[in-house]
């Protein structure tokens, strides 16, 4: 059986991205996206549905995302789904589904949405090895 983990998504980011490093120094960039759709009821009536994604960034893509992008900046992410399952404090399981980033663009010009600089329509793809954390290392729940 074939398996495919892909996610396209684009929105505004809920914050600004929080840099963190693991004990090993990879950095790793916590990033909240809110994705709008736009919707016509059967009566007529305009609605906005807006779902709020919970991303992360790896390596050198978490230090630009991180110099970059701010509250309110619009983004492309382009990823993969991973669910993150830990206990809590009282014994409990958790669980968390997070879009891992593997490939972003700056949507939008200079001081839109935000502010955050870095400007203009960019791409940036993977660059230094980013994208996916060491294996050896736990997730870090934000």
């Amino acid at each position: 059986m074939a398996n495919f983990n892909k996610v396209l998504l684009i929105g505004n980011l809920t914050r600004d991205p929080e840099l963190k490093h693991t004990p090993s120094n990879q950095a790793v960039a916590s990033i909240g996206l809110a994705v709008n759709r736009n919707y016509t009821t059967k009566d007529g009536e305009k609605r906005e549905e807006t779902t709020f994604v919970d991303c992360e960034a790896w390596g050198r893509q978490a230090e630009v995302m991180s110099q970059y992008l701010a509250k309110g900046r619009p983004v492309m992410i382009e990823g993969r789904l991973k669910l993150d399952q830990w206990q809590d404090k009282d014994g409990n399981n958790r669980s968390k589904l997070r879009v891992v980033v593997e490939n972003f663009q700056f949507l939008g010009g200079r001081g839109e949405g935000g502010g955050g600089g870095g400007g203009g329509q960019g791409n940036y793809a993977q660059a230094g090895g980013g994208g996916n954390p060491p294996v050896e290392e736990d997730p870090i729940p934000f």
